[in-house]
């Protein structure tokens, strides 16, 4: 039993994910809510990326708060401040300063959400089972990806964008209910190691080629989830649905039937092959002509997602103290903002003075460059193996096949 992933906790953290998930991926669409007030293509860019920037803002924050005061208190306050913001959306008709105030708050909420949820996920996964669990819980995260952007269809197709929100707030409800009854982590405080600084584990040495991993392909996934919307409205090629329905088919798929192999064979060996199918997916999107082509992209750059996210996060975890694992988790989920906060106005602009071809191309450039990148720089620090996790002795961070005696952790 101690390696058991289906534990009463873990299934009430993923489906809070779930449903919270829905809330967020369902604003796939929200680009389009922006254009029909008026917004161009930089615009939309800065205004999806405004929310990365109280992200930033508050991850520290939220790092520290999980690591000394406990997960449960940090969930149920993103629930509730996630839930108060999505009702404000059916305030917006406009353009304006009201606007950019109701995304700097949905993003201190999604920041918090995020953080917070799949810190607890992973804080419920034995170590001997650490990336098939992370990938496990992440299908919690995937789902939402293939069913909000086929509701998002379907709900637009037959009302507006008021509707669009309120169902929208439906899901946010849902997930404060079902958080509700989660119980603090076990894993809060384990090993009886004081948190160290957040800025320790930001520049950590063994951790800093991961955050630069993650960035690479934050970055990248701006590119599909901020402009693939007005991409399709603009070329009449494919549709939204279409893309995330093979995105996150494929990347379940994996995760449920495959999310064994990078712990059985090395997480770097998967690594590698799947952000190379990310980069061929752009490459297809580059010279898409039909839906098809759209498929064809969602099936690859799934792939690429579906074992990219849990391998890297499951490092990032295999490296971090017990004791920081809030700060890490706030480090890994925020890099994701970063990456929407430089991507969106990056690929915006490219699209203005060029292509959507070209921005596609763009992308899949700087992953290729990035991933190169970091396999040299990560080069000397091999991934360990997940049955022996990291532990922090006399006050040092020690990785396993180093000169260090690694205490076994138990069970969750």
């Amino acid at each position: 039993m101690t390696d058991r992933l289906l534990t009463r906790p873990f299934v009430l953290a993923w489906l809070a994910n779930m449903v919270q998930g829905m809330a967020f991926t369902m604003f796939l669409h929200f680009p389009g809510f922006l254009k029909g007030l008026g917004a161009g293509e930089v615009e939309i860019g800065l205004i999806v990326g405004l929310t990365a920037v109280a992200s930033i803002a508050v991850r520290p924050s939220v790092g520290r708060a999980m690591d000394q005061r406990g997960r449960r208190p940090v969930i149920l306050f993103g629930n509730i401040v996630n839930v108060g913001v999505l009702a404000l959306y059916l305030t917006v008709d406009h353009l304006g300063i009201w606007l950019y105030a109701v995304r700097i708050i949905h993003g201190f909420a999604e920041a918090i959400l995020f953080t917070a949820l799949f810190t607890y996920g992973a804080d419920q996964v034995p170590a001997s089972r650490r990336t098939e669990g992370i990938a496990l819980f992440g299908i919690s995260g995937m789902l939402p990806i293939a069913l909000g952007g086929v509701l998002g269809d379907v709900v637009l197709a037959r009302w507006d964008f008021d509707v669009f929100f309120v169902v929208v707030l439906g899901f946010g409800i849902l997930s404060l209910l079902l958080s509700l009854p989660l119980p603090e982590s076990s894993r809060l405080g384990a090993g009886g190691d004081r948190p160290q600084r957040f800025l320790a584990s930001v520049v950590q040495e063994d951790l800093v080629p991961l955050w630069w991993v993650t960035l690479v392909f934050s970055l990248a996934l701006t590119a599909y989830f901020t402009f693939l919307k007005t991409f399709v409205v603009d070329t009449g090629i494919g549709s939204v649905g279409l893309f995330f329905s093979a995105y996150a088919a494929t990347a379940i798929g994996l995760r449920l039937f495959a999310a064994w192999l990078p712990d059985k064979i090395g997480p770097k060996r998967v690594l590698y092959p799947a952000l190379g199918s990310m980069v061929l997916g752009f490459v297809v999107l580059a010279f898409a002509s039909g839906s098809g082509a759209i498929a064809v992209a969602g099936i690859l750059c799934g792939a690429g997602h579906g074992y990219a996210f849990p391998i890297v996060m499951g490092m990032v975890i295999a490296r971090a103290a017990d004791a920081d694992r809030g700060s890490a988790m706030a480090i890994f989920t925020g890099l994701f903002d970063v990456g929407a906060l430089l991507g969106g106005p990056a690929f915006g602009a490219i699209i203005r003075f060029g292509s959507y071809s070209s921005m596609f191309l763009a992308a899949a450039g700087w992953m290729l460059i990035g991933g190169f990148v970091y396999a040299y720089w990560d080069r000397s620090n091999p991934a360990p193996p997940t049955s022996t996790p990291r532990r922090r002795l006399g006050g040092t961070s020690m990785i396993p096949g180093e000169s260090a005696v690694v205490l076994p952790e138990t069970d969750p």
